[in-house]
């Protein structure tokens, strides 16, 4: 026994030999795309030394816990991806079967409450983490050269992810998704300029329908995951490419930062399964209700938000109006390009008085239309959105269900 167990250590040694010797080390590359390296991956070196010499890269002495805010984001991504892949194989995209096939998922397949309220959650958390990432680097002036690119890049991953929300807050199809984006689409549509092009463009038909899903739902599945992928990649090798942004103020250059493994990459691990935590104890303790099927031709009594950025839409929306949508995206251009009229040295906020304006307006009026967002969750739809008769009986007639909006597993 003694004899075949060395015989088989042996095997299997030369075994993880010849794997190591024939493996590419470009490989890695996945591995650096998932967070789990850092430094530049030497291809000339056997795998196994490429990713010990990847590992052992130093990140700088002044790198703290705020730089996982990135990873956390990126980690909230990929738990959305995972999540929504998994509701996708149960997903029917139609106006007759999109909410039927939602009860199915949250009552009658094995842990679909919890897929859905995680993927749901996720959602949120993600907005949250992309701008505390995002403000993270703009009052650290990280936006400054080389890095203006990285930075335009972060931003457009922002107004990704929130397509991503704005797309798959339509797919529950119940009574207050559908009216939601009914009332966000009509405010679209009295924006100046392009408003009624894109309305139109977004909408497919004289109103919310199934033609509207299937764009909606298109677009979720297959247009921005391949934007989102470009864009990630992209962003993550101009990041890798410059490096972390200088301190602020000056540290001693003697100071030698800390190796990317373990030290960054466990602090990094430490959050992400704080935030895992936290995202799955939510999802079980405050669920998102099914409600009832959507409707065309009833306005309902109540709308009820799930997601952080229908707060902030819908306080512009009632409050400002149309001009509301037009203000935020033209504040939010503007510290896109912020890069383009901020390049001097200044990275103290007190010396950068235009760019301390515009992403202290930016942060500060989305804090301000989250909160008051949160008082408009139970005020239904305003009745200038309401169908006309016509286009209601051109729609598809809701499907008769039951309520499942009790909360608990299944449901």
């Amino acid at each position: 026994m003694r004899r075949l167990w060395q015989d088989a250590r042996q095997w299997l040694s030369q075994l993880g030999a010849d794997i190591r010797d024939s493996t590419d080390a470009g490989l890695l590359g996945v591995a650096r795309f998932f967070g789990l390296l850092y430094g530049p991956i030497d291809t000339s070196l056997p795998i196994d030394q490429a990713l010990t010499k990847s590992w052992q890269r130093r990140l700088p002495a002044h790198t703290s816990w705020r730089h996982a805010l990135g990873g956390i984001t990126h980690l909230l991504f990929l738990v959305l991806v995972v999540t929504g892949v998994m509701l996708a194989v149960y997903y029917r995209p139609s106006a007759q079967e999109a909410f039927p096939s939602i009860q199915h998922i949250v009552s009658g397949v094995t842990l679909g409450w919890l897929v859905r309220d995680l993927h749901v959650w996720s959602a949120s958390l993600l907005v949250l983490a992309a701008l505390a990432h995002m403000a993270q680097v703009f009052f650290e002036a990280g936006y400054k050269p080389p890095r203006e690119t990285t930075w335009l890049v972060g931003v457009v991953l922002l107004f990704v992810v929130l397509a991503f929300g704005a797309t798959g807050y339509l797919l529950a199809w119940d009574q207050s998704a559908y009216w939601t984006v009914t009332e966000a689409l009509a405010a679209l549509e009295r924006m100046p300029l392009l408003g009624g092009f894109l309305a139109g463009l977004l909408r497919a038909d004289p109103i919310v329908s199934g033609a509207t899903l299937s764009r909606f739902f298109a677009a979720h599945v297959i247009v921005l995951p391949w934007l989102s992928l470009a864009a990630l990649g992209f962003h993550f090798a101009m990041v890798r490419r410059h490096g972390v942004a200088p301190p602020l103020e000056p540290i001693d250059p003697a100071r030698q930062g800390r190796q990317f493994f373990p030290n960054h990459l466990l602090r990094a691990s430490m959050l992400g399964v704080l935030v895992l935590a936290l995202a799955i104890t939510l999802a079980i303790l405050s669920p998102r209700p099914v409600g009832v099927a959507a409707h065309p031709g009833e306005l309902p009594e109540t709308l009820i938000s799930s997601w952080i950025v229908v707060d902030v839409s819908r306080a512009l929306a009632f409050y400002l109006g149309s001009w509301g949508f037009a203000l935020f995206t033209l504040l939010g251009l503007a510290l896109a390009l912020l890069p383009l009229f901020d390049r001097g040295p200044a990275r103290d906020l007190r010396q950068r008085p235009v760019a301390a304006a515009i992403g202290l307006t930016f942060f500060l009026s989305f804090l301000a239309l989250w909160i008051v967002g949160r008082t408009l969750r139970t005020i239904p739809p305003d009745a200038s959105v309401a169908n006309p008769p016509a286009a209601e009986a051109a729609a598809p007639a809701a499907p008769a269900t039951t309520d499942t909006s009790a909360p608990g597993a299944p449901r």
